[in-house]
C-alpha cells in the first residue's frame, strides 16, 4: 500500500495518514513535509522534544551551550571565507 503512495497512485485517508505518523514516531506535518518541525530529521525532533520535557533550569542550560555552538561555528566560518 505504501508503495502506491510513494508513487502517487493513490492518496492515503486521513486516519491511515495519522496512523503511518504514529508508526513512524513523527507528527503528520513532518510526514506531510509541511509545517516548522518538517526540516527537522527525526532524530532532532525526537532530541526537542527531549528538551522541552525538561525543567526551565536545565533548558536555559541547553539553549546557553546551543548559543555558545552556533556563535562559534558562525565566527569560525566568518573567518574562512
Amino acid at each position: 500500500m505504501i508503495g502506491k503512495y510513494e508513487r502517487g497512485d493513490n492518496s492515503p485517508s486521513i486516519e491511515a495518514i495519522v496512523k503511518l505518523a504514529r508508526a513512524f514516531g513523527v507528527s503528520v506535518d513532518y510526514l506531510l513535509g509541511e509545517g516548522l518541525n518538517a526540516a527537522y530529521d527525526k532524530e532532532m525532533v525526537r532530541r526537542l522534544d527531549d528538551v522541552e520535557s525538561l525543567p526551565a533550569e536545565e533548558k536555559q542550560r541547553i539553549y546557553h551551550y546551543m548559543d555558545l555552538v552556533i556563535r562559534d561555528y558562525r565566527t569560525k566560518k566568518t573567518y574562512t571565507h
